[in-house]
């Protein structure tokens, strides 16, 4: 009978054990989408702020998040490595664990109603973790006012004689920068003395223009360098870390200019476009002549970007070869040959898996509301036709 009593006694507490952790594990599940339904409000409310423009200009864009910026370069700057590029490593592993686990969990059949929800569940968290963190440590500069409203400009769609003509000027201040040089054979300088020369740029501009301001610098070389060849990519900017990136192994003369271009990717301009105006204002401010020459070379290739398209659209065929042929017979000899050494070098590297990697990128900047996409690096030709007939001169 005291058997029978203890068996009783035994599995009412295992059953009222098994209602109390029911209520619990229900408690915790209610809290999770709690949570999460929380997570999306947040970014629902940062989604809704993108229209905005004028709000985050003068909160966020000025106030918050140059705060952020120099506080994560004052962290990272001193540390010689990329942590960013640390960082891409474990993320790449974590996801190729998980991966696995789930691949393993299909092949055991073991995947039911409730890990599936589970897996679902973290998916979308994560997702909505990483739009948050992206927008707030730099995706809404993407939404911001930017350089036009802080040089009062009003870039407007130009005419293909507008871009002919400042690739003619471009051409001309080529050739007069490369003269300037006294040896046919420009010199090779360090990753360091080039970011110190930029951060001079930086403050030169600054004079005239404060919110160019650029202290605390954290430019490193990139740890894949190599794999520049198959993404495409020269330099790049990682808003967690905030560090700049430049590829160690690109001819040196590109070098100053990409270093200018990131550098204003870390001061919160987004924008492609922005980012190349920025850095052309700062290399001339400068007043490096490598740094002059490197900033006229990349500009004159997105001019005569800009020349083929339109003329390609039109269709003029006769115009097209007589442009090319124009710029070709007018730069210098020593430009050609420059820009001939730049070009072989990527023609060497050229790959099958570059062009998938690029429209990858493409979609990404027109999500970030940069319409023209890949193209829209070429959009600086606009900032430079506005800025010149505002100012003149380039």
């Amino acid at each position: 009978m005291q058997n029978a009593f203890d068996y009783l006694s035994a599995l009412g507490y295992r059953y009222k054990m098994q209602i109390c952790n029911m209520k619990t594990t229900a408690k915790i599940t209610v809290n999770r989408w709690i949570s999460l339904g929380l997570l999306l409000m947040a970014c629902v409310l940062l989604f809704i702020l993108s229209y905005f423009p004028a709000l985050i200009e003068a909160y966020y864009s000025v106030i918050c998040y140059p705060v952020l910026a120099k506080l994560l370069r004052y962290l990272t700057g001193f540390i010689p490595f990329s942590l960013g590029d640390i960082g891409y490593v474990f993320t790449v592993i974590y996801l190729i664990y998980n991966i696995l686990q789930l691949v393993l969990k299909i092949k055991q059949r073991s995947i039911n109603k409730q890990l599936l929800n589970r897996i679902i569940f973290k998916l979308l968290k994560t997702g909505l973790w990483c739009y948050l963190i992206f927008k707030l440590f730099w995706g809404l500069n993407y939404d911001r006012l930017g350089i036009a409203h802080q040089l009062s400009l009003a870039p407007k769609k130009y005419s293909k004689e507008a871009v002919v003509a400042i690739t003619h000027q471009l051409i001309d201040s080529l050739n007069a920068c490369r003269r300037q040089f006294k040896d046919s054979v420009l010199p090779n300088i360090g990753s360091k003395i080039i970011t110190d020369r930029a951060l001079k740029g930086y403050a030169y501009a600054a004079v005239n223009w404060p919110f160019l301001n650029y202290t605390q610098p954290s430019v490193k070389q990139s740890l894949y360098s190599v794999v520049g060849d198959y993404i495409g990519f020269t330099g790049y900017f990682n808003p967690i870390t905030g560090e700049a990136q430049v590829r160690s192994d690109i001819p040196n003369l590109l070098v100053p200019y990409i270093t200018c271009h990131e550098m204003a990717h870390q001061l919160g301009y987004a924008s492609e476009s922005e980012a190349n105006f920025v850095g052309y204002l700062t290399a001339m401010a400068s007043k490096d002549l490598y740094f002059r020459y490197s900033a006229y070379l990349e500009l004159f290739s997105y001019a005569q970007s800009e020349e083929v398209l339109l003329f390609g659209k039109e269709k003029d065929f006769k115009a097209f070869e007589a442009t090319l042929l124009y710029n070709r017979t007018h730069l210098d000899r020593l430009v050609i040959k420059d820009r001939k050494a730049i070009r072989t070098f990527f023609q060497k590297r050229q790959n099958r898996l570059s062009p998938a990697v690029t429209s990858m990128y493409d979609q990404y900047l027109k999500l970030n509301k940069q319409a023209a996409g890949i193209d829209s690096y070429n959009e600086v030709i606009g900032w430079l036709i506005a800025y010149q007939q505002k100012n003149g001169g380039i």
